[in-house]
């Protein structure tokens, strides 16, 4: 998008907006192809943007002509920051959406008709390259649009792509909010630590690097996360002396399989 007459706008700039933002810096797109538009963002934030070469506004600038328009509000804003941009929505834009649970229907239905949507579920680790983007589109986002957010959401991680719209709210559960429940097994891990007679601080760093080296080992290894389990596991064995509790009754299949259906189900209240 180098040089591009015609601006990215990405319309919130918040954990999830800024990670994105974040992400496309890190991997050389312009600066000064990118205007950033949020009432919230606070006037320091909006200085180191600038002073890196991003334009920040508060409100629609309607002499924009943007080829691209990321929405990346809370879920709960949609209806009342979408009629406000439809100044900015020509017939040739794209709006790429990372609401959660917001669905293509409902997302055209506050925009001019035949407005090309396509919809989004990153999660966080796009901010460093190594997040996972899921991905579907209306009828009216060309294939041109298409490639267009997908090469924007491929700065953060990779990128999949759906035909059925419906898969979005289990790819929600699953991606989207899978970050937080690693987060939590290694805040757990280093607790449990604790609880053995670890110092915190060696028990945290120890979680930390213990799950970071598996995901690393897990993502450039051919086989599937069974079989490295598996590999790490001796009969009777240490390992196998936890597992058989987290595989146990109520075990952690159970419990992640719980969870995930109530992410789902919010996911769809999200959307209604």
């Amino acid at each position: 998008m180098s040089g591009s007459s015609r601006p990215l706008v990405l319309v919130g700039a918040g954990k999830m907006g800024g990670a994105l933002l974040y992400g496309w810096l890190e991997q050389g797109i312009a600066a000064t192809d990118i205007v950033v538009q949020d009432p919230a963002l606070s006037r320091e934030i909006a200085a180191l943007l600038e002073a890196r070469g991003v334009r920040c506004i508060f409100e629609p600038d309607v002499s924009l002509h943007p080829k691209i328009v990321v929405l990346a509000v809370k879920p709960q804003m949609i209806g009342t920051v979408l009629p406000e941009l439809q100044s900015l929505i020509k017939p040739d834009t794209v709006l790429l959406s990372i609401a959660a649970g917001k669905t293509l229907a409902g997302l055209a239905a506050l925009l001019p008709e035949g407005t090309a949507v396509v919809r989004a579920m990153p999660n966080t680790p796009t901010a460093i390259g190594q997040g996972v983007s899921v991905v579907c589109a209306n009828a009216a986002a060309t294939q041109e649009q298409r490639e267009t957010c997908g090469d924007l959401l491929k700065a953060g991680g990779a990128v999949f792509w759906l035909d059925d719209e419906g898969l979005m709210d289990a790819v929600t559960a699953v991606s989207g909010s899978g970050p937080a429940y690693v987060f939590l097994l290694t805040e757990c891990m280093a607790k449990a630590g604790v609880s053995l007679g670890l110092p915190a601080d060696l028990a945290e760093e120890l979680a930390k690097l213990t799950v970071a080296g598996a995901g690393v080992l897990m993502r450039q290894s051919d086989e599937p996360p069974a079989q490295l389990r598996q590999n790490v596991t001796s009969p009777n064995g240490v390992t196998a002396a936890a597992l058989s509790v987290l595989m146990g009754e109520d075990g952690m299949q159970e419990l992640l399989a719980r969870a995930l259906k109530a992410a789902a189900e919010r996911s769809k209240e999200l959307s209604s």
